[in-house]
């Protein structure tokens, strides 16, 4: 055994014994209990960050421990690899999308396997690759033949300059975020999934997922967004047509003094037919985003179409604007507006002239102050009619009736869920496999002809847009069905569409016949998914979404795809920078920036190393190019090894919280590794010797039995509510306590009963080392394989517990008294110690306090 530890030969040779013994390769077996942890899988972006170090990990560990308890465990690997990102790639650097991504996911699997991350490889899947896309556009026909796809025009954000749909982030003060054209809001032909005729489903099963945190469960209630309310028709003034709108809030009916409808609106289109000023403010509105957070934030603008609306109720007529806050591809594309009951329609009003009139009353009867703010609570209704002096909830079934009666409305449950637009009009993802054709209309490509392959070996041109849209010889084909000149779909699917079912597909990799097979059903429900709380919405409702997709294909039982979501803090840095003239900023690694710490270990200033001028502290951040506080899990790797890596992002924070970067820590860390290096070093002839048993233990060699029990039972209590923190913490203090054991025969066997435990609770964090030990030492072959260690109650049975002794509050001695010992027998022993009795002196004793098993106040006075 080597005197020094050197992680840069035992990592990889642990690693290499991991691969040629495949350690990680499984199978079913229904003789076991299965576990499939998995974490969500990385965007092969070119390098490792630490966040996915800390998501990776967090995995990793759990896998491995799962597998200690016996169970039958699945994490495997694979490669998020279509999306915008690529493409930008291969503009800058004059490559193929194709081979950048390649190249990327040759160098971070190498990476992954440098921080020992015990993965399935066999089961490996890049989303690009056609064997995996082949099986979401099987999928996708099926679903049109079902009637849960369909094709329709729908407003999106359009960059004229790259030719592509861009979502809403990518649209920067009203710019493409590549090109920096204006965008525009345009009307193009667009593929959706129904979702929605899924809602109901995705919304009550929530309440069910009680493994799941209750943030991203409301995150998730709250993007659905069931409301109960009325479907009304406004009659149009002067003619045979009519508007629809939906309201939660029917009674404020009566309170409607304008309408507004999208710039896209028919009603709006024809309105700008013969009225240039509305045809312009159509136009600017086309400009703006399509996101409903940005709709919010900006200012409201508005423009008469010079036609009325006819109120459903008193008939009276209802001037009707385009708003730039109404966006046609939500609800009905028109709202009606109350702006006394109403912030935004408030605000709209006082700029346009429009009255404003009050039709709720605070249930109390207080002033509601509508010339100062909107008053948007429910209340008692006033200036209604009929509807007078009813209150909020009985106005609603009220004015509900009335509209039926009339055949203008009805009640109806809506949801602010919008079904799945999954076309994008870049090059770099799964063609949707569907086929134009004059005679036939829309047709799927058929099963035999799948997959639909994008061509790899493509260039951009300067005109942007996406190649395939430019070769005819791809997108030219024969009809399915009357064998006719016909035209591939050039657009391609959203990334959500492959992200959504691959942890599916892990679990039949190889299935070449259909998407999936029976292992399916064997693996699934994953049993434990670990991923960012940035995904809590769309990632994870499209997957569930999805998983019933696949459910009602017949492909799986399980109606839900993840038993168990751990959403992992961020890994967080301190920033620092300079101020430009130009009013911008200039970031500093914090590798370049030498502080100035406070007694409490906070930064007070810093100067960069460089030119040793000041810098500004722009506090705590999470980790990101944008603010260069980024740290390189390579770099780490490559000088204190990846166990240290390892132990320190779990030993720092539990999972769940942020972990605050710390280059002492990692330092702290190492040390602690070194240190239980060494001590294996020092005794490993006597650990490797020695039969084990234990005979007639001193009452100092019990003690120390009993520490090393306790901090395990601790651990064990610990690993299975994750958190890993205090695992290390249990495994520092059983190193500490193996220090104070000599050479004699107990003393070597407790040090073998308490290296084998030590190593299998550092096993899971720390592989690499644990490895090398525990073979070294003699304690087995592979500790990967080796049972989990449990405390042995009889070791947990104490003669003595200490008890801290307090005076008046302050502590001044300790005493040892036998564990049956009565309260009275440790008042009496207390009082009776020198320490104590010193500190009392000539006060009398008013009271005395015992807390079981921990300390004694002696209030004397």
């Amino acid at each position: 055994m080597k005197e020094t530890y050197t992680p840069a030969s035992i990592e990889p040779a642990a690693q290499q014994y991991w691969t040629d013994n495949k350690s990680f390769q499984v199978t079913e077996d229904t003789t076991k209990e299965k576990y499939y942890c998995l974490s969500m899988f990385p965007y092969p972006s070119g390098k490792l960050h630490m966040g996915h170090v800390r998501n990776y990990t967090i995995g990793d560990v759990v896998t491995r421990y799962q597998r200690m308890l016996g169970k039958n465990v699945l994490q495997p690997m694979g490669w998020d690899a279509f999306g915008l990102p690529a493409e930008g790639a291969a503009i800058k650097n004059k490559m193929a999308p194709a081979k950048w991504t390649y190249a990327n996911i040759d160098y971070m699997k190498n990476q992954l396997q440098q921080l020992g991350f015990g993965y399935d490889w066999g089961r490996e899947l890049a989303t690009c690759k056609p064997e995996y896309y082949k099986w979401e556009q099987w999928l996708f026909t099926e679903l049109f033949k079902k009637g849960l796809v369909y094709r329709k025009n729908s407003v999106v954000n359009w960059d004229p300059v790259d030719q592509t749909v861009l979502a809403n982030e990518q649209v920067i003060d009203g710019r493409g975020w590549r090109s920096g054209a204006l965008v525009e809001r345009r009307e193009i032909p667009q593929w959706f999934v129904k979702i929605t005729d899924y809602a109901d489903e995705l919304l009550e099963e929530l309440d069910r997922m009680e493994e799941w945190p209750e943030q991203v469960r409301t995150m998730q209630r709250n993007w659905i967004g069931r409301s109960e309310g009325v479907q009304m028709e406004f009659g149009i003034e002067d003619s045979n047509e009519t508007v629809t709108i939906y309201t939660t809030r029917p009674d404020t009916l009566m309170g409607v003094t304008y309408m507004a409808v999208a710039a896209e609106h028919p009603l709006a289109l024809k309105a700008a037919e013969n009225n240039p000023e509305l045809h312009t403010f159509i136009d600017e509105c086309r400009q703006g985003s399509t996101s409903e957070a940005d709709i919010e934030l900006m200012e409201k603008k508005g423009h008469r179409l010079g036609i009325n609306a006819l109120h459903p109720i008193t008939g009276e007529p209802v001037p009707i604007f385009a708003a730039n806050f109404v966006l046609m591809g939500y609800g009905t594309g028109a709202v009606m507006a109350v702006p006394g009951h109403d912030q935004r329609d408030w605000e709209f009003a006082h700029r346009y002239d429009i009255p404003i009139k009050q039709v709720i009353l605070s249930p109390d009867g207080s002033d509601c102050a509508i010339d100062k703010a909107a008053y948007t609570e429910k209340g008692v209704l006033t200036n209604s009619g009929i509807f007078d002096e009813l209150s909020s909830a009985d106005a609603f079934e009220a004015i509900a009736q009335h509209l039926e009666s009339a055949g203008k409305g009805e009640k109806r449950v809506n949801f602010r869920l919008r079904d799945w637009g999954v076309s994008r009009q870049r090059y770099w993802g799964a063609p949707i496999p569907m086929i134009h054709c004059d005679r036939c209309g829309i047709v799927p490509v058929p099963k035999e002809q799948l997959p639909v392959i994008l061509p790899e070996d493509i260039a951009f041109d300067a005109t942007g847009g996406s190649p395939i849209k430019k070769m005819p010889e791809w997108y030219q084909t024969p009809c399915p069905e009357c064998g006719g000149d016909a035209e591939r779909e050039t657009d391609t699917f959203d990334t959500f569409m492959e992200s959504s079912w691959y942890f599916a597909r892990y679990t039949c990799p190889d299935a070449d016949d259909q998407m999936l097979d029976q292992r399916a059903r064997y693996w699934l429900p994953v049993d434990h998914y670990i991923g960012g709380i940035e995904h809590a919405i769309l990632h994870l409702l499209y997957a569930r979404f999805y998983n019933k997709l696949m459910r009602d294909a017949g492909l799986i039982d399980n109606s839900e795809p993840f038993t168990k979501l751990l959403t992992q803090g961020m890994v967080v840095a301190e920033t620092y920078y300079r101020s430009e003239s130009d009013g911008g900023k200039s970031w500093y690694n914090p590798a370049d920036v030498e502080t100035v710490q406070d007694e409490k270990g906070r930064v007070v200033s810093a100067k960069l190393i460089a030119d040793g001028n000041s810098v500004e502290i722009g506090g705590i951040e999470k980790m990101s190019k944008s603010k260069n506080n980024g740290v390189d899990p390579q770099s780490l790797v490559d000088k204190f090894g990846a166990d240290t890596v390892r132990l320190y992002t779990m030993f720092t924070s539990p999972p769940e919280q942020s972990l605050e970067w710390s280059d002492d820590g990692v330092e702290g860390a190492n040390r602690f590794l070194k240190r239980l290096w060494a001590l294996a070093y020092k005794k490993h002839t006597i650990i490797a010797t020695t039969d084990g048993t234990l005979n007639n233990l001193n009452a100092e060699q019990r003690t120390a039995r009993l520490e090393i029990h306790t901090a395990l039972k601790q651990a064990c209590f610990d690993y299975d509510r994750q958190q890993f923190n205090t695992v290390v913490s249990a495994a520092m203090k059983i190193v500490n306590t193996l220090y104070k054991l000599g050479d004699e025969p107990n003393d070597a066997a407790l040090l073998r009963e308490g290296m084998s435990i030590v190593l299998r609770l550092l096993g899971p964090i720390a592989p690499h080392m644990t490895h090398e030990l525990w073979r070294t030492l003699g304690l087995g072959d592979e500790i990967l394989n080796s049972t989990w260690p449990q405390a042995d109650e009889s070791a947990l049975i104490q003669d003595s517990i200490q008890y801290v002794i307090q005076v008046n509050g302050k502590v001044r001695a300790k005493i040892e008294v036998p564990a049956d010992a009565d309260k009275a027998a440790i008042e009496q022993a207390a009082q009776d110690d020198p320490n104590a009795q010193k500190f009392i002196g000539d006060a009398q004793i008013r009271k005395i306090i015992v807390v079981p098993n921990k300390l004694v106040n002696i209030v004397a006075k």
